[in-house]
């Protein structure tokens, strides 16, 4: 049974109130101390506050102070303050302290049991998601419940275990070295070396070197011999990433290393043969090089034995704000700041860009944001992004809206994640199977219906 703390001194709306809330276990506290005892001790996902509380009820002071220090214990429980008819500012003071919601007196009964209902579901989702974005976090970095992401990431978890050459394909920015090291950390070869080289940061007469090292005394300046990344990755991955700007002078020796198994250092003799994964990364598209010559057409089909698209995060649905949540959590504690959340405009703003920078481009705008920040939350403005009003899709803002959106999508994801079997996907949504039946067809979810 959820728990709700109720914070008034009148005992006539306390009892009220307890009988509006039987299907609550209801705790109440009548002054600031026992309100922030109660809390800690019954950690309640909802609280009703009474602004005006002892020592003096006719000043809303001790209420707000309580207010803050409940948002200051425990910043995810929702609290509804409840005012006198004419106490609107200080019910706009609450909301700007972080209050979800404000009542004005006189209680109805069938008003503010809506009011917390739609508290405590909005309470279960933003746990859910803090949950998926701990596991995500915890086990292979890769955040969200998108289709497009799910299905990726799902292709990179079956070939992990093999050393198939593997070509990640997706646009600046997307993550495809996450992708790897993921493909990496789930195969055998994870307690060994995992070596990035980016073919595009290092000059083309350089490149070589690089890869595969050189003997003492092949060139001017080589003092000692120095193995390459090939050798250094020994029995672990090599990540080749931006592999579409290797020169094609050089693309001839990586297939034969390829093929071979056995690599030659700049000035020696002898093949060494190395034992390594190779997963390789483009933004570009190789089979248009291929047709105008620029890439060569054995290599690439050497390179992509699977390839795996990488969607830009225009196309992951919500996922950018379940990023920009777990983004948030970590530059809180990089930067020191307690950011709670965004505001309704940066969501909007947020789900309406078009995201050209992609991750990397919603990491670098939350880390100016929480620099810059000067509320409790990240506001549009923080970002420095506009928001289309034209563009907000208000029923969004509908918290029915909001529940049924996120739970159909957390039965997609879930469906997808356990190989579409109804019993497994209902195993991790934490419902019996004829619940998840019944949220299918609340939902017409009839895809799921019919692939099962």
């Amino acid at each position: 049974m959820e728990k709700v703390l109720v914070v008034d001194d009148d005992l006539g709306i306390q009892k009220q109130l307890k009988w509006s809330f039987a299907d609550y276990e209801v705790f109440f506290a009548d002054d600031r101390q026992s309100a922030i005892n109660q809390l800690r001790r019954q950690e309640p996902k909802v609280v009703t506050l009474d602004l005006g509380l002892p020592p003096d009820p006719t000043n809303a002071s001790e209420g707000l102070k309580t207010l803050a220090e409940i948002i200051s214990l425990a910043p995810n429980t929702k609290v509804i303050v409840v005012t006198g008819n004419n106490d609107k500012e200080n019910a706009l003071k609450a909301i700007t302290i972080g209050a979800y919601d404000f009542y004005q007196k006189p209680i109805d009964s069938e008003t503010i049991k809506v009011i917390v209902n739609r508290a405590i579901n909005l309470y279960d989702l933003e746990e859910e998601n803090r949950q998926l974005i701990q596991s995500s976090s915890t086990s292979d970095n890769l955040i969200g419940t998108s289709e497009n992401i799910v299905k990726a990431s799902r292709m990179a978890e079956k070939i992990a275990k093999t050393d198939i050459s593997t070509l990640l394909q997706g646009e600046s920015g997307t993550g495809k070295e996450v992708f790897a090291r993921k493909i990496h950390e789930n195969s055998d070869r994870c307690n060994k070396p995992f070596i990035a080289i980016n073919c595009a940061s290092i000059p083309d007469n350089l490149l070589e070197s690089e890869l595969f090292g050189y003997e003492r005394g092949a060139f001017t300046g080589a003092n000692k011999t120095t193995k390459g990344k090939i050798e250094c990755a020994q029995q672990g991955t090599l990540f080749l990433d931006e592999i579409g700007d290797m020169p094609i002078s050089l693309q001839a020796k990586l297939l034969r290393f390829l093929q071979e198994r056995v690599i030659e250092r700049i000035g020696g003799r002898q093949e060494i043969p190395v034992d390594i994964r190779v997963i390789c990364a483009t933004h570009r598209d190789l089979s248009t090089m291929v047709a105008e010559e620029t890439f060569r057409e054995d290599l690439y089909f050497r390179l992509g034995e699977i390839t795996i698209h990488i969607p830009p995060l225009r196309e992951r649905d919500n996922d950018v704000i379940l990023l920009a949540r777990a983004f948030l959590n970590n530059y809180n504690t990089e930067y020191n700041q307690s950011l709670k959340g965004f505001s309704d405009d940066a969501v909007a703003a947020m789900l309406q860009h078009r995201w050209p920078g992609n991750i990397r481009e919603l990491q670098n705008k939350l880390k100016s944001a929480i620099i810059m920040a000067e509320g409790n939350v990240v506001t549009a403005e923080d970002l420095g992004l506009h928001v289309n009003d034209e563009k907000v899709s208000k029923p969004m803002l509908n918290l029915r809206e909001v529940r049924e959106q996120a739970e159909s999508n957390a039965i997609r994801a879930a469906y997808q994640m356990s190989d579409k079997n109804m019993s497994r996907t209902a195993e991790l949504l934490g419902v019996t199977r004829p619940t998840l039946y019944s949220l299918i067809d609340k939902y017409r979810l009839d895809e799921l219906k019919s692939e099962s």
